[in-house]
């Protein structure tokens, strides 16, 4: 079994025996009122933009030499993703899944916002971004102070002598391929605007001219969640968002026991400044730019993902208390993401399973992660056949927990996991 490119999500809270999540009685009494028309204008106008997007995507990518080849048929891609992933977690504790959002965001051409507790390595996830691309890095820790001149460069003085109002911006982020923000939620009204218009847009209004930004990916990193409606703009730039935790008992002790030479974390965490990355890219082919082109253009989404996106929405936006807004651009950005994944992953179709990579797009508070998980573990599995797997686990854990208990012998116990094991990574087979 091939190995999966992105992290499989584990299930989290519960559910009532009847196989419905917890709390939801009222709510699906409420949302039989609503009417079917609606879910599927909303799934016709997620497929009609999806396949705009297809349509350019594939006349982009016909003009390639690979267009009409799959990763399979270039066996030195997937070997190379693997290489990069395994480059980028090296000497980090606990940072797996973190290291493979990171990539896929610059793979998907999206970027990714960090949030966690100073003292994290949020940092070095960041810089270690450096190591993608041959392209220029733009690294900046904002404050509440801080002046445009910082990321978009000094006004130029021999502009100024010609009445133009022009910037240098060579060196800064207007010119960057990839790039760090740190504490990005500083930023002021003064660079809120021309941060944004990069980040979305990848154009910078130099002057009177409006020029191409060539950023593929910006990695953003904060403390905290933006305190203020017009950092709200901001926030909702990032397709991807994750929680970045403390590391586990048992994964400090790997921490601070190991060698600093052999765990980088520990050396960036207590010589911050000291870690630089002097090694040659790791994606230099140029056929890596055009991933995304290839994912949009030749991997299929079945008309059940769009179904699950469109239940998923409204059921954050009109079900879930509070509600969760979730735009049309998201979701239509969170299609091309779980094509890039399947794209990546050796598959020209989108799975259900793809689908679980949406509990760190479509969670605007920390809380809805969760929530999200279970939802679409409760659908997915539903729709998939999976739900009678799911009671037997409940049932051996509870017997695993009797002999846990009592110390009796279960003879049967371990053959009945063995064969359940089996049916499962027949099931997983087909994802991976």
């Amino acid at each position: 079994m091939q190995r999966h490119a992105w992290p499989m999500q584990r299930p989290m809270g519960a559910w009532y025996r009847d196989g419905t999540p917890r709390g939801c009685g009222r709510k699906l009494m409420m949302a039989a009122a609503y009417s079917s028309a609606q879910t599927e204008a909303l799934k016709a106008s997620i497929a009609a933009a999806c396949s705009r997007a297809q349509e350019e995507a594939l006349a982009s990518a016909q003009r390639a030499s690979h267009a009409s080849q799959g990763i399979d048929d270039r066996p030195q891609l997937r070997p190379q993703l693997l290489t990069a992933i395994e480059a980028l977690q090296r000497g980090l504790v606990e940072r797996d899944t973190e290291v493979r959002l990171l990539l896929l965001a610059a793979l998907a051409q999206e970027h990714i916002l960090f949030i966690g507790p100073p003292g994290t390595a949020k940092s070095e996830l960041g810089r270690r971004l450096a190591q993608l691309y041959r392209g220029a890095f733009f690294e900046r820790l904002l404050t509440r102070f801080s002046v445009p001149e910082e990321l978009f460069g000094p006004l130029s003085m021999k502009a100024l002598e010609h009445d133009e109002y022009k910037r240098k911006t060579t060196g800064y982020l207007p010119s960057a391929s990839v790039a760090f923000v740190d504490e990005i939620f500083k930023a002021n009204s003064a660079i809120l605007n021309s941060l944004l218009t990069i980040i979305n847009e990848r154009l910078f209004d130099n002057g009177s001219v409006r020029e191409k930004v060539p950023l593929r990916c910006l990695v953003g990193a904060s403390n905290e969640l933006p305190e203020s409606e017009e950092l709200d703009a901001l926030y909702d730039r990032f397709l991807l968002r994750r929680q970045v935790a403390q590391v586990s008992p048992a994964g400090l002790m790997e921490l601070l026991s190991s060698p600093r030479s052999q765990v980088p974390q520990a050396t960036a965490l207590a010589s911050p400044g000291s870690q630089t990355h002097t090694a040659a890219p790791l994606l230099v082919d140029d056929s890596w730019a055009g991933l995304r082109g290839e994912a949009m253009a030749l991997v299929e989404v079945p008309s059940r993902v769009l179904q699950l996106l469109a239940d998923l929405r409204k059921h954050m936006q009109e079900e879930r208390e509070p509600p969760t807004y979730i735009s049309d651009r998201w979701l239509v950005k969170a299609v091309v993401l779980l094509q890039v994944a399947a794209w990546t992953c050796g598959r020209r179709r989108v799975l259900e399973f793809d689908a679980l990579l949406l509990r760190n797009v479509l969670c605007y508070r920390p809380e809805d992660e969760g929530h999200v998980t279970n939802w679409l573990l409760q659908h997915i599995a539903a729709e998939d056949g999976l739900r009678q797997p799911r009671f037997l686990l409940k049932s051996l854990f509870g017997r695993a927990c009797a002999v846990a208990v009592s110390a009796k012998p279960d003879v049967d116990l371990a053959q009945e996991v063995e064969a359940l094991r089996s049916v499962l990574l027949r099931k997983l087979a087909g994802v991976c």
